[in-house]
């Protein structure tokens, strides 16, 4: 089973991979995941107090390297501490309100979708002669239905899309560690 998985150009599985890891971390996963499911609006919160946290810890780096090098000349110390302390009040407002702080991302991820899908339709169209054009054209109004969809849904689409999307991406990851797990095992390693 030497050849097993190996791709020309990159170096060949490690013989020393441990299966049952990839399956434990799959299980586990995978339970995250269900649980995430159960209750999408605990998930989404909690992951806004996560991202204000992440902040608040790299708005003090930020103000502590701007600190670290206010005496050296042309630094420019007072960007890196005013960036610092956005991050900051940025991280406090969003552990303060976190259900506001979710809509705001969800808003903004709607537009983000809307405005992908305008722009791979513009390219889409100015590619017609290409063969499968059309593909773009789908993706296109997927990205801008999706992003109108979850747009309008708003303020309720603020408070479980984000849990939503943690509890899917736990699943599937835990499924793809729990299958590579299980192939490494079938093919004794």
């Amino acid at each position: 089973m030497s050849g097993f998985g190996n791709i020309p150009g990159l170096p060949p599985i490690d013989p020393q991979l441990k299966p049952n890891w990839f399956i434990g971390i799959g299980i586990v996963l995978i339970v995250l995941g269900a649980f995430a499911f159960l209750d999408t609006v605990v998930t989404t919160l909690a992951s806004i107090v996560v991202i204000g946290m992440l902040l608040i810890f790299s708005g003090v780096a930020y103000l502590a390297q701007s600190f670290a090098h206010r005496d050296v000349p042309g630094s420019r110390f007072w960007i890196t501490a005013l960036m610092g302390f956005l991050y900051v009040l940025g991280g406090i407002l969003l552990i303060q309100e976190p259900e506001t702080g979710s809509l705001f991302l969800t808003a903004f991820l709607a537009g983000c979708l809307m405005a992908s899908g305008v722009m791979r339709g513009l390219w889409a169209a100015g590619h017609r002669h290409v063969a499968n054009w059309w593909t773009m054209v789908l993706s296109a109004v997927v990205a801008l239905l999706t992003g109108i969809f979850i747009f309008v849904t708003l303020p309720w689409s603020g408070l479980w899309l984000i849990g939503t999307f943690i509890a899917i991406e736990l699943i599937f990851g835990g499924l793809s560690a729990l299958s590579f797990g299980l192939s490494l095992k079938r093919n004794g390693r």
